[in-house]
C-alpha cells in the first residue's frame, strides 16, 4: 500500500493503542497515573490533552508530597533524608 492508502485505511479504523508497556514503579500514586495514560489510547488526538494534563497534575502532586517534611513543622529531617535545596536568602 502507498503512504496515502495507508493513511486512508488508518482513518477508517479510528484510534489504536500504541502498545507501550508500562512498568510498575512501586509507588501506588505514580502507578495509577501511568495506568491513566492508557485512556489516551482509545481517544482521538483531540482528547489526549485532558488525559495528559490530569496525569501531569497527579505526578506533580506525587512529587510535591515527596518534598514535604515527614515530621512536624520545624522538626529536623531524619538522618539519611535528602537535604532541602530551598535555601533562599
Amino acid at each position: 500500500m502507498s503512504g496515502a492508502a495507508d493513511a486512508t485505511a488508518a482513518e477508517g479504523r479510528g484510534p489504536e493503542p500504541l502498545g507501550v508497556e508500562r512498568t510498575p514503579t512501586g509507588d501506588p500514586d505514580v502507578d495509577a497515573r501511568l495506568v491513566r495514560l492508557a485512556d489516551a489510547d482509545h481517544l482521538a488526538a483531540s482528547g489526549h490533552l485532558e488525559v495528559y494534563e490530569d496525569v501531569h497534575r497527579g505526578l506533580r502532586d506525587a512529587l510535591t508530597a515527596l518534598d514535604r517534611s515527614p515530621g512536624p513543622s520545624g522538626a529536623p529531617a531524619p538522618s539519611g533524608s535528602p537535604a532541602s535545596y530551598d535555601n533562599r536568602s
